[in-house]
């Protein structure tokens, strides 16, 4: 999309009445299957919170192999993703984020079948890899529709599927567990496993008929529209090609690049140290064990993060608004993290549930607002190995997070795990001052956001 643009002809400015239409018709055609992809990964990563307990007793799954499988998830996650998006670049988004989500699912699957620690770790380790690629897939494929004025919106409209999974999730695993133990031959968790792994399958094979690689592909877009899209399109990619690095090797050295990466490493550790104990920590508050009312109330948190992820990002369309907004929200999660930690030392259930919501809602709205500066100065294939190296390297964050936790509360044990909830909340301190400081960055596609259209 680097092609000069036109002197005359289409529009370009706020007034544009076909790239509205573009814009909105594919929000409406792509965004709800994009969703669902990420809402079934979403998912199958985080499941194994509900099956920690039966894993234990059914399987002899030790404590500390569960906290290695949950994290080294992330290490095949990291190794695979830059390949992943740059096949996904050969290949098209269509084909590639269906074949991650087939593969992805049967290995998900094959969890219902775990017979130890060694499989359970290798279980982990592949969907790692078979996932990889996935979500910095869909980040590069939404800079390549949208422009910067609308993206964070269509960030946010991505990340809602994380409060789907975990509103909707919750209680559809605690429910397929309880009814798995009751109404089947087989364990609950078993079939937990195999029912979620299968939504995977089924997105994976419904994204080959639903996605579109490029706008003049979209055969729900007329010819004006496509011709307005792609040309503001360019115009984008054009600023991006002079701001930031060209090529894979120049871009995976770019410090912009470095900078971004320990940001997300640090949400990453608030998002996946809070998400994969989120069930035991709320059956410790309520005093019940994990099941169907510990997912009804665990979804609560998601829900409250599902209107405040979708509000913030909707209305986060200034460079102003997304550098303040994303360091209080930054800051919040740190805070709230510790609330947590302090309310659960002091049995305070429902104040430590208002902490969790509060935690939850805070990092969710501020991911879509911190995928926004990368994707402003990345392009093509600098944008592939730049957006792949962010979020493996950052993704790591959800390795380091639930190994830091367990191995600080076996260090210091107390009946709430409370110092391992602290260490958490610590580092979004660090995200929020590093945000903060990107008000000395000089970049001319902040210009882009005073000039590109709205969606309403």
């Amino acid at each position: 999309m680097s092609a000069p643009i036109p002197a005359g002809g289409i529009d370009l400015n706020a007034h544009s009445p076909a790239l509205k239409s573009a814009i909105s018709k594919a929000a409406r055609h792509l965004m709800p299957m994009l969703v669902i992809l990420y809402f079934v990964a979403f998912l199958d990563r985080t499941n194994i919170g509900f099956a920690e307990e039966a894993l234990s007793m059914d399987r002899g799954i030790s404590q500390g192999a569960f906290a290695l499988g949950a994290g080294i998830f992330f290490i095949g996650y990291a190794i695979f993703e830059i390949p992943s998006n740059l096949l996904l670049k050969k290949f098209g988004a269509r084909f590639w984020l269906a074949r991650i989500a087939i593969t992805w699912g049967i290995v998900a699957a094959a969890f219902a079948f775990t017979t130890n620690d060694t499989m359970f770790i290798i279980l982990r380790f592949l969907l790692g890899v078979t996932e990889a690629g996935l979500f910095p897939g869909v980040i590069m494929f939404l800079a390549e529709w949208f422009p910067n004025k609308v993206r964070v919106q269509m960030f946010a409209i991505f990340y809602l599927a994380q409060p789907f999974s975990q509103m909707l999730g919750a209680p559809l695993s605690g429910g397929l567990i309880s009814f798995g133990d009751t109404l089947t031959p087989w364990h609950g968790w078993q079939v937990m496993f195999f029912v979620e792994g299968m939504l995977a399958v089924i997105a994976g094979i419904a994204a080959l008929f639903l996605l579109v690689n490029s706008p003049q592909k979209a055969k729900f877009l007329n010819q004006e529209e496509k011709d307005a899209l792609t040309e503001v399109m360019a115009r984008e990619d054009a600023v991006r090609t002079e701001d930031g690095p060209t090529g894979i090797w120049r871009a995976m050295s770019s410090w912009k690049v470095w900078y971004f990466t320990i940001i997300y490493f640090c949400l990453q550790i608030a998002v996946y140290g809070t998400t994969f104990y989120l069930p035991q920590q709320v059956a410790g508050l309520i005093g019940q064990d994990v099941g169907w009312q510990v997912g009804l109330v665990s979804a609560i948190p998601w829900l409250v993060g599902l209107f405040a992820c979708y509000f913030f990002g909707k209305h986060a369309s200034t460079i102003i608004r997304r550098r303040n907004w994303g360091t209080l929200f930054y800051i919040l999660t740190g805070l709230a993290i510790l609330g947590s930690a302090w309310a659960g030392a002091n049995n305070l259930p429902f104040v430590g549930i208002v902490f969790i919501t509060i935690a939850v809602a805070s990092f969710l709205s501020v991911g879509p607002i911190t995928w926004s500066y990368p994707t402003a100065f990345l392009t093509g294939t600098a944008a592939a190995a730049g957006i792949g190296l962010i979020n493996s390297l950052g993704n790591l964050g959800g390795f380091v997070a639930p190994i830091m936790r367990t191995s600080i509360n076996e260090t210091n044990p107390t009946d709430s795990g409370v110092w391992g909830i602290v260490s958490l909340g610590v580092f979004a301190f660090l995200a929020a001052a590093m945000l903060y400081c990107t008000r000395f960055f000089k970049a001319r596609a902040d210009a882009l956001l005073e000039e590109a259209p709205p969606v309403h």
